[in-house]
């Protein structure tokens, strides 16, 4: 059963005051303590929406392509692409055609300490309006602990406020490394004292360069104390998944844009 705009967009909400109430360490829900994203980082972000109350972000990979978090394509829940522009007569909710989610995913890989390519691909039926345009994604060697990265979204700009979702957000973060370089995995943090991150909606954001090349795709956050996210954002690397990425796309008869970092 298809549901409406409306309702869709309910239980986005409704799924995000939820989650502000889970475990300490979850897949990551929203962008807290930055800024409003601007230029190439916001045209390239969208919501995406699974039937249920499920809401993450996602990425334009290519005019027909979003990239998210395979967690966020749940098996048998309807999805909906949410990519608002100005033109009223613009479709919001778009149904992919078809979607992809990296062979190596495993659903609750947190709680069960297994491994877990976070990945996901949707297939759009057509290309999002010309305020959207994809993002160029990293292939060369990720950052190394110290380095800025930028991490964005459309989820919560404030923890527990389900209505502070859907406006896209960035906040700069630095690299750590807590168990060595890792081909599979990027994490963050904050300044010390400060609060910033992934939150609850930014699942299937982007970690990016400077210059806005995608580097990871968010699959986790975790807070301090009483909070559930601002202390450290962890993503998924996209340059080491570009073979799933791109043959992917080329079965739907795209592509992305790669550059060397």
């Amino acid at each position: 059963m298809q549901m409406t705009h409306h309702r869709y967009r309910r239980a986005a909400l409704a799924s995000l005051a939820l989650t502000a109430g889970l475990a300490l360490s979850r897949p990551a829900l929203a962008i807290v303590g930055g800024d409003p994203a601007e230029g190439a980082v916001r045209q390239s972000l969208v919501m995406v929406l699974a039937e249920g109350g499920n809401a993450c972000s996602g990425v334009l990979v290519a005019p027909q392509a979003v990239l998210t978090a395979g967690h966020c394509v749940p098996k048998g829940r309807q999805i909906r692409v949410y990519a608002p522009t100005s033109d009223a007569s613009s479709p919001h909710l778009i149904a992919p055609l078809a979607s992809a989610v990296h062979p190596g995913y495993v659903s609750n890989a947190p709680g069960t300490r297994r491994r877990s390519v976070d990945l996901a691909l949707l297939q759009l039926p057509e290309p999002l309006p010309a305020s959207y345009a994809p993002a160029t994604l990293a292939s060369g060697e990720a950052p190394g602990a110290g380095e800025a990265v930028l991490v964005a979204g459309d989820g919560l700009s404030e923890e527990g406020r389900g209505s502070s979702s859907g406006k896209p957000r960035s906040a700069t973060l630095s690299v750590i490394e807590p168990y060595g370089r890792s081909s599979l995995l990027l994490w963050a943090v904050p300044a010390e004292g400060a609060k910033a991150g992934a939150c609850a909606g930014d699942s299937g954001g982007g970690m990016l360069t400077g210059a806005a090349a995608l580097i990871a795709v968010i699959a986790f956050a975790e807070g301090a104390g009483n909070s559930h996210c601002g202390k450290l954002t962890q993503g998924v690397l996209v340059g080491p998944q570009r073979g799933f990425i791109d043959a992917t796309l080329a079965r739907w008869g795209a592509e992305a844009r790669w550059t060397q970092r």
